[in-house]
């Protein structure tokens, strides 16, 4: 049975903190501005979509899209802070996870959208301590279970409250017959390293594990009694803020976007998405900048958001996660570019050359954000080179992260591409490797071919035998072919290419990263549709009912 996609109105993730209906986000006066304290207070009946209700601290898509928010705005407009504390601010309750009935009454694809979603955000929290020198700390105040916990470990430290009640927990598969959110179980063996007997109880323990226990088993970091929480907490704190080498002097403010959305698509000032619903695919065209562009990070900062380096990709951003949530019919993305690769390479200059920068190195990080995103989205990508393209640095990536690259061979048009240092490191995906170095796993010396060329406009045949292409069709056989890979492409099985993608487009090094992700859209992905979890009779269906589950007993 196809999902309804109509019943709910479309998911929005641009938010700002004057808009925030769970979070609180201040800098206290304790700490002199130097630390950001995000407080969870989520408030029941303020869900994203109607059905649910949001008690104890349970969340939903829109208290993730707030926190995924907050950490940028942490990043790019206050260069004073060094560290952050994530607390709660209910009493006696941290946070207990995804919001049980949300999850039970939602289609099978947000589901796995949703935690897809989460689990970026909970990286990009990582990144910040260990790329932007923002370490974080978790000030478990109550308890913490599910998502709860995920949050918790995401962050650099916990202190949990030894006060007889609170614990932390991960209840899903005694409870829900579902795994922690697939993020859970990989930080607690690959991040903090526990045991695999004491995490293998933990994760059965429908109740969790408190105090001294916690500690005991590498769960959390403290147990202070009660009455001295605050005083650790302070103290802990005090110690991240005295190892930050954040060193950050110019800021961004975050303006909105600038988008005009109608049926068959989306258009910003430098990306543009159209959709062919008949068809199941989408457009999505990257514009070169067309206007000068900072040449220096003091540049940079006055430029603020409407630089392009910033703008374009928080545009992509927008444009990736709009694909996700609300065009899930959508299974194939055209992706294009247009403009002057001059300009672009001129922008990747500019970031190269002012690499150690806080400010410039906030964009950069954002860019490589974005990238991944691209990369685990659930949708196929060709990347489409013709005359008027700028794949060229940063836009090359586009092309790199693609399932093919097809370009046009042309005797009367100039088809080029271009690589920059921006292809060289900076802009990594999930498994560590450059997409160079994915896409040359068996003849590596390639990628110093294709970065000895720099700058250098990059022809078809050239490209080719560099191996940047998958093909290159002349002149005359260009709309041809593009149209029959377009189409036998969508008549594939969604399963079966989501599956495919995934598996082929992280080789090398096995990563946490991959790890999360991979079993995300494995796992996760199989285990939301088994009767055991989502049936009439399921674990999640009759969570909260009086009914106890039933389960086929077969292990598969």
């Amino acid at each position: 049975m196809a999902e309804n996609t109509t019943a709910h109105p479309p998911v929005r993730f641009e938010t700002h903190p004057d808009r925030y209906k769970h979070w609180k986000l201040d800098f206290p006066e304790a700490w002199g501005g130097k630390v950001a304290r995000l407080s969870m207070d989520i408030q029941d009946d303020l869900g994203l979509r109607p059905g649910y209700v949001l008690k104890l601290n349970s969340y939903d898509l829109g208290v993730d899209i707030e926190l995924a928010d907050a950490i940028e705005r942490v990043r790019f407009e206050h260069p004073e802070v060094k560290a952050m504390v994530v607390t709660s601010g209910k009493d006696r309750i941290f946070c207990s996870g995804a919001n049980i009935y949300m999850l039970g009454s939602s289609t099978h694809g947000f589901k796995v959208n949703f935690c897809k979603f989460t689990n970026e955000t909970r990286l990009y929290l990582e990144e910040m301590a260990a790329e932007s020198g923002i370490p974080t700390l978790a000030a478990v105040n109550g308890t913490a279970s599910g998502g709860g916990y995920e949050l918790a470990i995401a962050c650099d430290e916990i202190v949990l409250a030894d006060d007889g009640s609170s614990a932390v927990s991960y209840p899903e598969t005694p409870l829900l017959g579902v795994l922690p959110g697939t993020g859970g179980l990989t930080r607690l063996t690959d991040k903090r390293k526990i045991r695999r007997d004491l995490a293998d109880a933990f994760s059965t323990v429908a109740e969790g594990v408190r105090g001294k226990r916690a500690l005991e088993w590498n769960l959390v970091d403290a147990a202070p009694p009660k009455a001295k929480f605050d005083a650790v907490v302070k103290e802990r704190v005090d110690a991240l803020v005295a190892r930050s080498k954040r060193d950050q002097r110019g800021k961004i403010t975050l303006t909105p976007l600038s988008v005009e959305r109608t049926d068959a698509g989306a258009r910003y000032t430098h990306v543009t998405v159209e959709l062919d619903r008949g068809a199941r695919t989408a457009t999505l065209t990257v514009r070169a900048p067309d206007g000068d562009q900072p040449k220096t990070p003091e540049e940079l900062a006055k430029a603020g958001a409407k630089a392009w380096a910033l703008a374009a990709f928080r545009e992509l951003d927008d444009a990736l996660l709009d694909l996700r949530f609300n065009q899930p019919e959508i299974g194939l993305v055209l992706l294009k570019t247009a403009g002057d690769a001059k300009h672009v390479l001129e922008v990747d200059a500019m970031l190269a050359k002012h690499a150690n920068d806080g400010l410039v190195r906030e964009v950069v990080l954002h860019m490589k954000r974005v990238l991944k995103r691209l990369d685990l989205t659930a949708k196929s990508l060709f990347a489409i080179v013709d005359a008027g393209s700028c794949f060229a640095g940063s836009l090359l990536e586009l092309a790199l992260a693609a399932d093919r690259v097809f370009m046009k061979d042309s005797e009367d048009e100039e088809v080029t591409m271009a690589s920059s240092p921006m292809n060289a490191g900076p802009l990594p995906m999930s498994n560590g490797l450059t997409r160079l170095q994915s896409r040359f796993l068996r003849e590596p010396e390639r990628v110093g071919h294709v970065l000895e060329t720099s700058g250098a406009p990059i022809p078809t045949q050239q490209a080719t035998k560099l191996g940047l292409v998958t093909f290159a069709p002349d002149d005359l056989d260009w709309d041809d072919e593009l149209r029959i890979a377009v189409e036998e492409r969508a008549s594939l099985s969604p399963d079966a290419l989501t599956g495919m993608e995934a598996s082929l487009r992280f080789g090398g090094p096995e990563t946490m990263e991959t790890k999360i992700f991979a079993r995300l859209s494995a796992w996760q992905n199989w285990i939301f549709q088994r009767p055991n979890a989502v049936g009439p009779r399921g674990a999640l269906t009759l969570y909260g009912r009086p009914e106890r589950p039933e389960l086929d007993w077969n292990r598969t």
